[in-house]
């Protein structure tokens, strides 16, 4: 049985997920570190628009291209004007927040996974 590109595009967006609640935990561990600038991820929009979709080769005559791979890049957030008297541009209530929107993130790309998960059994079992 051919892979489903839907499992390699939840896959990619658990990494990226991954990523970004990592990048969220390291800068509410340093809130109250001078000088510290929050981190966030590239929006997973802009890693799908830099990955190519490409077509696989099912016979030896077809032609072939194969697809970029998109890292996840942690850069500096952009400044929201809030900076604390010690320099530090975390923002507690903004960082629990972005935590949140992942906590429900990964709900949903486990639950479309595994809806479509029981569509394929499904349609093998028929």
């Amino acid at each position: 049985m051919e892979p489903v590109s839907l499992f390699d595009l939840a896959a990619k967006q658990a990494q990226w997920l991954s990523v970004r609640q990592s990048a969220i935990a390291g800068n509410i561990a340093n809130a109250n570190t001078p000088g510290y600038t929050a981190n966030d991820v590239e929006p997973f929009e802009k890693v799908l628009d830099r990955t190519a979709v490409s077509l696989q080769t099912t016979e030896a005559g077809h032609l072939g291209s194969a697809a970029t791979n998109a890292g996840f890049t942690i850069k500096p957030q952009e400044d929201d004007g809030v900076i604390m008297p010690s320099k530090n541009t975390v923002v507690l209530e903004d960082q629990l927040l972005k935590a949140g929107e992942v906590r429900r993130s990964f709900e949903l790309n486990t639950a479309i996974v595994k809806a479509f998960h029981s569509m394929m059994m499904m349609a093998v079992k028929s």
